[in-house]
């Protein structure tokens, strides 16, 4: 009897400015998945291409940013292998996943996709409460049955049947500073307001008013985000200042267009 051929994986990652995550990232993937895919923003001014170009096994391509998903497909298409592994460059694979990976390339998939537990770090420290883990992601995926959303924030995995689900870690270093969180903050509320504005959302006082305090209430006290210390109260309150900045900007764009 014929052996089962292994699964092979491509990897994909969109890059811009990420010198000081993006050598982790690599790092992490190089025994477990068969090709690494980078797509670099050519808008990047760091050092993201000079790393990338110490690793000989990974192939690079300097790209036109079109938003996240549509970059993403674009990064499909670069792809050689069914199976692909989607990753942000300021995460990490850690070694049990490495493992479970190597083991998942050797057995017979039973899914079309699977999520992965993902472990948050916010100025250096896991947050392991306030809603931010296990916080599943779907990440690993067959591209001939499985294709992103439209959305310009976040965008995700089209899936309409059961996941399977590994056990081990991505890890997430998602803000390593206030400043670099709120550098973000202005940009992605932006995208997130207008994602509201076309979707022809009508603007309420209650949505500055009242979902900024539930979100802190719901992440502060009921996703018991005062056992993750004081990370935990200023993440509570950023993600508030986050909701209502959203808001205020889809207000914003409601009163242009009345002009």
């Amino acid at each position: 009897m014929a052996m089962n051929q292994q699964t092979k994986i491509s990897s994909l990652i969109l890059a811009k400015d990420e010198e000081q995550n993006i050598a982790r990232c690599l790092e992490s993937q190089l025994t477990c998945v068969d090709e690494i895919i980078v797509l670099i923003d050519d808008a990047t001014t760091d050092r993201t291409e000079e790393i990338i170009r110490t690793f000989p096994q990974v192939r690079y391509e300097k790209v036109v940013w079109q938003g996240f998903s549509k970059t993403k497909q674009l990064g499909l298409s670069f792809t050689s292998n069914n199976w692909i592994f989607w990753i942000d460059a300021d995460e990490a694979i850690t070694k049990p996943l490495n493992d479970e990976l190597i083991q998942f390339k050797n057995e017979l998939p039973k899914f079309n996709a699977y999520s992965f537990p993902r472990r948050a770090f916010f100025l250096g420290k896991w947050i392991e409460h306030s809603g931010w883990y296990p916080g599943r992601v779907t990440r690993l995926f067959r591209k001939d049955k499985i294709h992103f959303s439209e959305n310009d924030v976040h965008e995700h995995l089209l899936v309409n049947e059961e996941v399977g689900k590994f056990i081990g870690d991505i890890d997430h270093f998602t803000d390593p500073t206030i400043e670099h969180y709120f550098t973000k903050f202005n940009y992605y509320t932006s995208l997130a307001a207008k994602e509201l504005y076309e979707r022809k959302k009508s603007f309420k006082k209650t949505d500055v008013l009242l979902r900024p305090l539930f979100i802190f209430l719901k992440m502060y006290i009921f996703r018991l985000g005062f056992l993750d210390g004081f990370h935990g109260f200023l993440l509570a309150v950023f993600s508030s200042h986050y909701v209502f900045t959203k808001y205020a900007k889809l207000w914003e764009l409601n009163q242009q267009k009345e002009k």
